[in-house]
């Protein structure tokens, strides 16, 4: 099988049933932020020296990312014709676990902190940020279009980007780097 199929050479792609859309079409863009997202908690894995149970979390939202892009990708219409994977509940749960972990051992927020500190912990924000992004994408393809099942979606987005927050904030501080609080005019 080639991984090139020459089908996309004028600007349009196929979804999951064969509608022809343009790559540059709201839905593209949605599911194009998830594969961007997906690269930056690839990114994060892979320079990262986090705790076990924060390196297998990130790769089961690696994992499903990629199934939240199958059901953008797949038509309303012909979704029960695929055996697109399901959704995962469970996941949301155990990043708020994992969020009221870390909460419990970082000092209180008082202040605005600023995205960055050490290597890891700017590349956990950066995610985060393209979390937020992803989750407006979606938010826009769901006013236009009818996606049932999209508020799980945009949920999980909301609560990764939470628990992104809390993880840069707690490699800075396992890695004894200090936060840095906006100071507005500064």
């Amino acid at each position: 099988m080639k991984i090139y199929t020459k089908t996309g050479d004028q600007g349009m792609t196929s979804l999951i049933g064969g509608t022809r859309v343009s790559k540059a079409c709201d839905r593209l863009e949605a599911y194009g932020e998830l594969d961007e997202l997906n690269s930056w908690i690839g990114f994060v894995l892979a320079q990262s020296r986090l705790d076990k149970e924060h390196m297998e979390l990130l790769l089961k939202v690696q994992n499903e990312l990629f199934v939240m892009g199958s059901f953008l990708a797949c038509e309303p219409e012909k979704r029960s014709q695929f055996k697109l994977p399901q959704l995962s509940s469970d996941l949301i749960s155990e990043m708020e676990k994992l969020i009221d972990d870390i909460d419990s051992q970082v000092e209180p927020l008082t202040n605005f902190i600023l995205p960055g500190g050490g290597n890891e912990a700017a590349s956990i924000h950066l995610a985060r940020t393209v979390t937020r992004r992803a989750e407006r994408k979606i938010v826009a393809l769901a006013n236009d279009e009818e996606l049932s099942g999209l508020e799980s979606i945009v949920m999980f987005l909301n609560r990764l980007s939470d628990y992104l927050f809390v993880l840069g904030r707690l490699s800075n501080m396992k890695n004894k780097i200090k936060e840095t609080i906006w100071k507005p005019g500064k």
